[in-house]
């Protein structure tokens, strides 16, 4: 199946044709890119509809018509623990679910519904990023807030990257030469949003962030955990909610300790001495250090550390950081591995079969109690094997 992947985001829409074999495995890419336009104007039916038009000339060019569209939400709340069909319904229930994530799940409609004009007859299916941590125990996912809090408002850790960090945990196992279902370990998706997940046996069972993405990491624009006092402190003083959420999405994290949201510009000022810059790179791996060293505990010991998402992947600097701190569990950073992407790098011993996924790397020492690994990230390809998997099966029509 050729299944059209949509993933809007604050500034462009990313898009890729993926061609999938028998059982919704990825047999190949037939074209990616992105349609940039302004931050705030992603879900403008104008913007959508040149987006579309570029897309769907793009699309024309390679001779390979979609057959269905996956789409990537954010948030599915309560309502979703796996991918659905698109209808009228489930629209509506996405949307219903955008003060949750605001940034991300009204672009998700609006992309869901100028698809559904441009392209009427294909069937769409929504895949969330929130449903692989529906396995999150209640004694983690819950808050110490009141009963009618917990009941009357949707109040408990959702998590989000579960579509990132469930394909990184399919990728280490076939890695690690074992069963995804009885592998362990931590996976750290790391780009300007952040978050870090406790696996146990291939399921999620704590993970960073929480009702919203704003909980856990230093990100790229948001603070990540804080004293909810900061909060009230901000309002006392005249804020309103709305300037309050501005503050922690949109002007906090690396850009408000060091200028600039993204880690490349950041970390090349940390190397050049800047004062900031190197300290907003020790907060970030600091702050992701202490959670890899709280879920080790929760796993029982992990299989492997995993570094996935943009700076993960590419900042080898950040995870040196990380690394650092991580010499009590028994781990070391190998400086040659962690600069130099090498594929398929055997793991000593740990692993007999080391045929695994290209770009796959270890970047710990031998003498690691556990591999680190840098695994990377592959959205589009679960979406659209999701997508081929969900259309295939039969319908309670037929």
């Amino acid at each position: 199946m050729r299944v059209l992947v949509l993933n809007p985001g604050s500034s462009s829409l990313k898009y890729h044709l993926r061609e999938t074999a028998d059982a919704g495995r990825a047999a190949g890419i037939l074209l990616s890119g992105q349609v940039d336009w302004p931050p705030g104007e992603r879900s403008s039916p104008d913007r959508l509809e040149t987006a579309f038009d570029e897309l769907e000339a793009t699309i024309k060019s390679v001779g390979s018509a979609p057959e269905a569209i996956g789409h990537r939400v954010v948030h599915g709340g309560a309502q979703f623990s796996t991918p659905v069909r698109v209808t009228a319904e489930v629209t509506a229930a996405i949307d219903g679910l955008s003060p949750l994530a605001p940034l991300h799940n009204r672009a998700s409609v609006a992309c869901i519904e100028a698809a559904g004009q441009r392209w009427p007859d294909l069937p769409q299916v929504a895949v969330f990023d929130t449903a692989f941590h529906r396995s999150i125990p209640d004694f983690a996912a819950r808050y110490a807030i009141p009963e009618d809090l917990y009941r009357d408002y949707p109040v408990r850790r959702y998590g989000f990257h579960g579509i990132s960090v469930e394909m990184a945990c399919q990728d280490t196992a076939v890695f690690l030469d074992g069963p995804v279902s009885t592998l362990s370990a931590v996976v750290a998706h790391v780009g300007n949003g952040a978050s870090v997940t406790a696996v146990r046996h291939g399921l999620s069972v704590d993970t960073s962030m929480g009702m919203t993405p704003l909980e856990g990491l230093v990100m790229g624009t948001r603070s990540g955990d804080l004293d909810p006092s900061v909060v009230l402190l901000l309002q006392q003083d005249g804020a309103t909610a709305d300037e309050v959420d501005h503050i922690l999405n949109h002007q906090s994290g690396l850009l408000a300790v060091a200028g600039s949201a993204d880690m490349r510009t950041v970390g090349m000022a940390a190397r050049n001495g800047e004062p900031r810059a190197r300290l907003a790179i020790d907060m970030a791996a600091y702050r992701l250090a202490k959670y890899v060293a709280a879920y080790s505990m929760v796993v029982g010991g992990p299989d492997a550390l995993v570094f996935t998402g943009g700076v993960g992947e590419n900042s080898a600097l950040f995870r040196e950081k990380v690394v650092a701190w991580l010499g009590p569990l028994g781990l070391g950073i190998d400086a040659a591995l962690n600069n130099v992407a090498l594929n398929n790098k055997a793991l000593n011993n740990k692993a007999p079969n080391t045929a695994a996924r290209d770009g796959i790397r270890v970047i710990s020492t031998m003498e690691s109690t556990f591999p680190v690994l840098v695994v990377p990230s592959d959205e589009e390809r679960a979406i659209a094997e999701s997508t081929a998997a969900l259309l295939a099966m039969p319908t309670e029509e037929g």
